[in-house]
């Protein structure tokens, strides 16, 4: 589809969406949010198209947002950055609510944002060397727009503990927090998934969206009010004296002011 994001569809109908960007570590831009968007968009009601596959190209998931894009959002007004805040909203929305079953492939840092896709996808696949963050406190800002599927993912208890500390995540961590539904060795991510992907097309595909259906009715809704104001805490993050300190001393490579210094 473009240099930030490639679309393959096989014959059986999986369709894989793949973060093309392996110099940026498929770090996020709004350009690679509005290909997503449109790709899951231009998918999701497709009868045909089985089961989604979610991965990174190289090394890594993704790292993130993107530094360029960061430094706009951090120069840009409040309600900019709630129309921008919007857009990964709508991206997370749209890939929450895809009838098919989604599954993610994880290698390498995912970090951040990117920590939201894969909660909201329906199976995660993580390889041993994998590491994520919450990574959001440390530069002032608030993980707003994932928070809700995150918490819903891993727990309040989890979430309480690594949304806070904005710690590293090892493979092993992830899996016993339930970030991950499986560990593999490194390397061996994709056979795995092509196991599941397998099981999936053993399946009726109406049986098993009308499952998924079943299965969100039964837990609590992430519903436009709750979606819009963590768009709007973001927002604020970003306008902040304490985000906008945080981010200046982020791409500085500087200390900020709330570090305790013994």
């Amino acid at each position: 589809m473009s240099d930030h994001i490639r679309l393959d569809i096989t014959a059986s109908g999986v369709a894989t969406i793949t973060l093309n960007r392996p110099d940026k570590r498929n770090a996020f831009s709004s350009k690679t949010i509005s290909e997503l968007i449109a790709a899951l968009d231009s998918l999701s009601n497709q009868r045909n198209i089985r089961c989604f596959i979610v991965q990174g190209e190289g090394k890594h998931f993704s790292a993130g947002a993107d530094l360029a894009w960061m430094k706009s959002m951090a120069n840009n007004s409040r309600e900019e950055n709630i129309q921008d805040a919007k857009q990964l909203a709508l991206l997370l929305s749209s890939l929450d609510n895809i009838p098919a079953p989604t599954i993610a492939i994880v290698q390498g840092c995912a970090f951040g944002g990117a920590l939201g896709l894969l909660c909201c996808c329906d199976i995660v696949i993580g390889e041993e060397s994998s590491l994520c963050c919450f990574s959001e406190v440390k530069i002032g800002l608030i993980p707003a727009t994932i928070a809700p599927y995150v918490v819903r993912a891993i727990g309040t208890r989890s979430a309480r503990r690594y949304l806070l500390t904005a710690e590293t995540i090892t493979g092993k961590q992830a899996l016993e927090i339930g970030l991950f539904h499986e560990l593999t060795q490194d390397g061996n991510s994709e056979f795995v998934a092509a196991d599941i992907v397998k099981q999936i097309l053993s399946s009726s595909p109406s049986a098993i969206r009308n499952t998924k259906s079943l299965i969100k009715k039964c837990q609590f809704h992430i519903e436009d009010p709750l979606i819009n104001h963590t768009a709007e805490l973001i927002a604020d993050a970003r306008v902040s004296k304490d985000g906008q300190h945080g981010l200046q001393s982020f791409f500085s490579k500087t200390t900020p002011d709330w570090v305790w210094k013994e």
